[in-house]
């Protein structure tokens, strides 16, 4: 009996340092401190603790965790909602509290795959895409708001190299929709961030070198995975977009221009009662 307490009470814990991880409680001037303490917290409880398998194999804590994932979704949905109805004045605090709530869920994507949690966290990524990008697109947030718009990149690239590595399956259509919906607001940030020099006030935005190779290398992965019509659409765009520098899919779109003509070959020889031409 006093084994299972002591596994309750752990497992009780834990869930309350994973709460208020990601809290949007205001506590100044400690709150951000406590926050980073519960968090470091959380990722010393999955990794180093004895009592790890715990947390991992449990469906309860699972499924609170889910609960938690869900509500930090929904709120930052609400806020960068939000940031349509703001005036000048109040927009850049709308806009800090939102990268408050995105920044939370960059971390909680820390402890989600040692979950195996991380096809919830892509699948409620996925969900709210087209309503976050549809918002960036308004004229008075199209060319403001760069730290919020950095971090999203940052979550994004999690979001990619999950799916990019076949971490997280998804359905071909759930792939083909994260690539059309994000392919052209990455290419268009980077492009906009690398226009500006060491003297402008948006170079305190440029983006890191690792993260631009990471997401080049997870969008290339993804695109490979994908069936060759599905990856023909995606090259026409790239091709047509003005100034394709970012992402480089040109190792990609050579090798599916050589296995498109191989298969044309197979397909012919098959057809002329020959068979297969050799590669």
């Amino acid at each position: 009996m006093s084994h299972s307490a002591d596994a309750d009470s752990v497992k009780s814990v834990f869930l309350s340092a994973v709460q208020f991880a990601t809290s949007t409680h205001s506590f100044p001037p400690f709150i951000d401190d406590l926050k980073l303490s519960a968090q470091e917290q959380v990722e010393y409880m999955l990794v180093e603790d004895q009592h790890a398998p715990l947390f991992i194999n449990d469906d309860h804590v699972k499924s609170e965790l889910r609960t938690c994932l869900s509500k930090m979704f929904s709120l930052f949905e609400v806020q960068a909602c939000s940031l349509l109805l703001q005036s000048d004045d109040s927009l850049e605090a709308a806009a800090k509290m939102a990268l408050s709530s995105l920044s939370d869920i960059e971390w909680i994507c820390k402890i989600l795959p040692k979950m195996d949690l991380m096809k919830d966290f892509v699948v409620s990524w996925l969900c709210i895409s087209e309503k976050i990008l549809a918002i960036l697109r308004e004229e008075n947030i199209d060319t403001f708001l760069w730290a919020f718009k950095l971090k999203l990149l940052e979550v994004l690239g999690k979001v990619l190299e999950a799916i990019g590595y076949g971490n997280v399956v998804l359905p071909t259509a759930a792939r083909v929709c994260m690539l059309k919906l994000w392919l052209p607001y990455i290419r268009k940030w980077k492009l906009l961030l690398d226009l500006h020099d060491s003297s402008d006030q948006l170079c305190m935005y440029k983006i890191d070198s690792d993260l631009c190779h990471n997401i080049e290398a997870a969008i290339v992965s993804l695109v490979l995975a994908l069936p060759s019509n599905d990856q023909a659409e995606i090259f026409s765009d790239w091709l047509t977009a003005e100034k394709v520098t970012y992402p480089d899919l040109s190792e990609a779109f050579e090798l599916w221009c050589f296995r498109s003509k191989a298969a044309k070959r197979r397909c012919m020889a098959g057809e002329n009662g020959v068979g297969a031409a050799p590669l």
